[in-house]
């Protein structure tokens, strides 16, 4: 288990799909990039090791340092999300409080202009039902 997490740590071509990952990118985008085949990033992220100028190259379209990038660990940035994610959902404990950006009052006679429309529609409705069997 012991060489597995360090195996884990110490593999850039993990890192660097991890991080390709987060960023949404996919495989063919980043080798599109690179220019080099698909397959040819596959292989990089394979790597346990990867050539400093090509590490310098895949950091900067990732919008990282390559330090960022041998440095990266998934605990650490999975707690700083945590730690800093706030919602506007009132039933977590990060819940703020909410302000609508709309004026309620409005909502309320919008609502009610509307319900007011459909009542007349139907009311027309009812009135040519009313008409129709009259007719017969």
């Amino acid at each position: 288990m012991e060489t597995s997490e360090k195996n884990t740590r110490t593999h850039i071509g993990r890192k660097v799909s991890r991080i390709r990952e987060l960023r949404g990118m996919k495989q063919e985008a980043l080798a599109a990039e690179l220019g080099i085949s698909q397959q040819a990033v596959s292989k990089i992220e394979q790597s346990e090791e990867i050539e400093d100028s090509t590490l310098d190259k895949i950091a900067q379209i990732l919008g990282v340092s390559s330090e960022g990038i041998k440095s990266f660990n998934e605990e650490t940035i999975l707690n700083i999300i945590s730690n800093t994610f706030t919602s506007n959902d009132s039933s977590t404990i990060n819940a703020i409080n909410v302000q609508p950006n709309f004026n309620p009052i409005d909502k309320v006679v919008e609502l009610f202009e509307e319900n007011k429309k459909l009542y007349e529609r139907l009311l027309a409705s009812e009135k040519e039902k009313i008409e129709l069997l009259k007719s017969k």
